[in-house]
Parts: structure tokens; C-alpha cells; sequence
């Protein structure tokens, strides 16, 4: 359950790791974030982040949803997870929640459903079931981030990339380098390059199908 975020800061204002970046790790910067996100509780009875998740259902949440209030890390609660936009979100495995972002769910289940009909799943398929594979996807029994291979010109507005380790959001023919306060200004490369693709392929498929994701990208 989503609840109002102030920062993502302490009362010490110390900086906390808890913001995600396009390769799914959690990391410690200054930046702020458009969205939240849930993994399940990460930390312990402190601050200090212990594992990398806690369950196989990751959300991207509101910021500010009915009022509610919560303090950052808490004792025993669910960990609050920081993202630039909702491209870097999917891109690390996190799909819309279905309390606080309903109509954003309803449209990234449909679109994903369209996507992927190779699983037989259909509007009544429980968002678990998706799920599970969305957890295949993006990460691999060692812990590791599982990408893919694709040709630039087939991937669609919304994806990221990985060249030389650095993450690119692809918008039609440009790429943009990542960074935790934006992105650097678009450059161009052949649309026949192979790719390493971060973004999990049920979602590539499901941003193929129609689903449009917010991005904070100034062009």
C-alpha cells in the first residue's frame, strides 16, 4: 500500500540507498525521484539496505496518493524505492500498481496481454501470474540482471540499452545516456546495431503493443 513520500532522505538528511537505476541496482545519490516502488522489505530494524528484494510482485508507485504519510525505512515495513521516470522503472522490472496507478495497470496489463500471447493469458489471468515472469526476466538465479540481444531499429520508444556498460533510453531514432539527475542529449547510431536490451521482453513486447511510459526526458 502506497503512502505520501516526503524525501528520500533521513531526518539526519543523510542520503539513502534506495533509488533504482535502468539496470535494476540500488543506489545512493542526491537525485530525487518521479516514482516509487516496492520490492518488499529490503532493510532491516536501521537504514542499511540487505537485500536486493523480497517478493516477486515490483511496483512503480504514486508519490502522493490519498494523503497517506510514511517515514523512509521504517522498522518492519516495506522499503521505499526512488525512480527518474517510469522507463527506468520497467526497465529494471517494475510494473504499474493496481491501487495507486489503476488506470496505468489496467493499461499495461492489456498491453502486455497483447504482447505476449504466447503464455495463453487473458484479462482475467491474475497480475501473479505475470509477475512470475516479469521475475525471470529480469534477474537470474545468480542474482545477476538478465538482458537480451536486439537490433536498435526493432526496439520501440521507452527501452533501455546497455553500450559499455551505460545505460540508454531509446525515443524513435536517438539514444540518451542515463543518469540518476536526467539524461544527456540525444546521439544517433545505426539502426542495424546489435543491442543489449535491459528492459525484461514480456515489457519491451508490452511497449511494442501500445503502453506509453512516462519519461523525463527533455528534448
Amino acid at each position: 500500500m502506497v503512502r505520501f513520500l516526503i524525501a528520500s532522505y533521513n531526518k539526519e538528511n543523510q542520503m539513502l540507498q534506495n533509488r533504482v537505476d535502468p539496470f535494476g541496482n540500488l543506489i545512493t545519490t542526491k537525485a530525487r525521484g518521479k516514482w516509487l516502488g516496492n520490492r518488499g522489505q529490503l532493510h532491516g530494524t536501521g537504514k542499511t539496505i540487505l537485500r536486493p528484494f523480497k517478493h516477486k510482485a515490483w511496483i512503480s508507485c504514486e508519490l502522493v496518493f490519498k494523503g497517506r504519510r510514511r517515514v523512509i525505512m521504517s522498522p518492519n515495513l516495506w522499503t521505499e524505492l526512488f525512480f527518474l521516470d517510469e522507463a527506468t522503472a520497467l526497465a529494471a522490472g517494475h510494473r504499474p500498481c493496481f491501487e495507486c496507478r489503476r488506470i496505468a495497470a489496467n493499461l499495461f496489463k492489456a498491453a502486455w496481454l497483447k504482447g505476449n500471447p504466447e503464455y495463453g493469458f487473458n484479462l482475467k489471468t491474475k497480475i501473479g501470474a505475470i509477475d512470475k515472469i516479469l521475475h525471470r526476466e529480469r534477474i537470474d538465479e545468480q542474482g545477476k540482471k538478465v538482458t537480451f540481444q536486439a537490433t536498435l531499429k526493432d526496439l520501440p520508444t521507452g527501452t533501455f540499452i546497455s553500450i559499455d556498460n551505460e545505460a540508454y533510453l531509446v525515443v524513435n531514432d536517438l539514444i540518451y545516456q542515463w543518469s540518476p539527475f536526467g539524461y544527456a542529449a540525444g546521439k544517433q547510431i545505426a539502426l542495424s546495431t546489435v543491442v543489449k536490451v535491459l528492459t525484461p521482453k514480456s515489457i519491451m513486447n508490452a511497449l511494442k503493443s501500445g503502453y506509453q511510459p512516462q519519461l523525463s526526458l527533455i528534448t
